[in-house]
Formats: structure tokens, sequence, C-alpha cells
């Protein structure tokens, strides 16, 4: 969200999302983990739109759809990100356990 907010304050948003809309793996980790301010939000959808049935994106969030009104406040713009995501997707879910301590649990264990 960063990068896209000082493309879009240093007048560079269009090239900076076309730039992010021809990467074959556009890869979100920790979606849901933070609040995302209304700017932060439409510019994501503005990537996510310009990728629609185009290249494939990967997201990884702890939150399911319906708790994603806590990240994006706006409930029409995350409805309308869930749309797009979730269109012709394959959706994974892994349960409510932390892959990274599960691991981290089976390391000692094996040790």
């Amino acid at each position: 969200m960063n990068e896209l907010v000082e493309a879009a304050d240093e007048k560079q948003l269009t090239k900076t999302i076309n730039r992010y809309g021809r990467v074959d793996l556009l890869v979100i980790d920790e979606l849901g983990y933070m609040e995302l301010d209304r700017r932060g939000a439409e510019l994501l959808f503005q990537v996510l739109t310009e990728r629609e049935e185009k290249n494939a994106i990967a997201i990884a969030s702890n939150q399911s759809f319906s708790a994603w009104t806590d990240t994006f406040t706006d409930p029409r713009l995350c409805a309308a990100i869930v749309d797009r995501l979730t269109y012709n997707a394959t959706i994974i879910e892994t349960g409510t356990q932390s892959y990274r301590l599960a691991h981290t649990r089976a390391r000692n264990q094996a040790s």
C-alpha cells in the first residue's frame, strides 16, 4: 500500500498499477492484519481490477471474508474487493491454526 500511495502522490500511479498488472503471480500476505484506510483500499482495488481475469493472485489471510470489513472499512468497497478476488477463484482454507506455529512445534518435537 505504501508504494501505491507514494506512486499516486508522485503522479506515477498508472505506471505502478500496470507493473503490478504484468507480474505472473501477485502474492499478498497477511491481508487483514492491519486496517487499510479508504485510500489504500481503493488503490488495492485498482490493482485487483487491473489483474482481473488476466494474471493470478494469491492471498494469505487469517480472517474469513466476513471479517474483512474490519480491514476494508467501507462495506461496498469490501464487497467489491471480495467479489474481484473470488470470481473464478480457488479458495483454500487451511483452518484457524497458525501454519508457522504448527511448523515450529513439529520441528521442535522432531529435535
